[in-house]
């Protein structure tokens, strides 16, 4: 006994068993009306709308909850579909931009790591995954303005990356900042409030 608190966000041992047709629709139905999934919706608005207050550019909570929807919300179609709607619509009212196809396909990297979180749950694999998912998202999204913005070079291809390192470590903090907060709000809510665990008997698509 290391006398430390279980903070494991998953029930010990989930049915991670796959779901199809009618009872795999049915799971998703009942998964709706379970308080956990609205605590899960509660964070996931949360979020979002902390987009709204004064920041550092790039810190914001957009990585962590898509490491969040893609651990924690058991149906992939839910994991997938509400984060990302979320983003959307804070999007629209923040403001559209040209990167948005590549920031968006940066978010779904990083709820397929929240998955693979979901099966391999640790403290020490949720900071791989937090950081991995800062690192790509920092490839990819510069990849993305080196093509628009700077000349196809080596040259330019470095000027770029060099220049966007302020960013990438705000980028870093940012999801580091949001991973705890969102995952230690489940962990203290789950702690205080047993209905709002994960049902075992509940099966979950991968």
């Amino acid at each position: 006994m290391s006398g430390l608190p279980d903070l494991t966000p998953f029930s010990s041992s989930p049915n991670e068993g796959p779901a199809t047709g009618a009872c795999c629709d049915s799971c998703w139905s009942s998964s709706l009306i379970h308080p956990r999934f609205w605590l899960l919706t509660a964070l996931v608005t949360g979020a979002v709308l902390a987009r709204w207050l004064p920041h550092p550019p790039n810190f914001t909570p957009i990585g962590a909850l898509a490491l969040f929807g893609g651990s924690f919300y058991a149906d992939r179609r839910l994991a997938l579909a509400l984060p990302l709607l979320a983003l959307f619509l804070s999007d629209l009212a923040i403001g559209l931009h040209l990167l948005m196809p590549v920031v968006y396909g940066s978010f779904a990297c990083n709820v397929l790591l929240g998955r693979w979180l979901r099966h391999h749950w640790g403290v020490w694999n949720l900071a791989a995954v937090t950081v991995l998912g800062s690192i790509q998202f920092y490839l990819t999204t510069n990849f993305a303005c080196w093509l628009m913005a700077y000349p196809h070079t080596l040259a330019g291809l470095i000027d770029c990356y060099v220049k966007a390192l302020p960013f990438f470590r705000n980028t870093l903090l940012g999801d580091a900042t949001f991973v705890v907060v969102l995952f230690g709000a489940v962990a203290v809510a789950e702690r205080l409030l047993p209905v709002l665990r994960e049902r075992t008997n509940q099966p979950a698509t991968t």
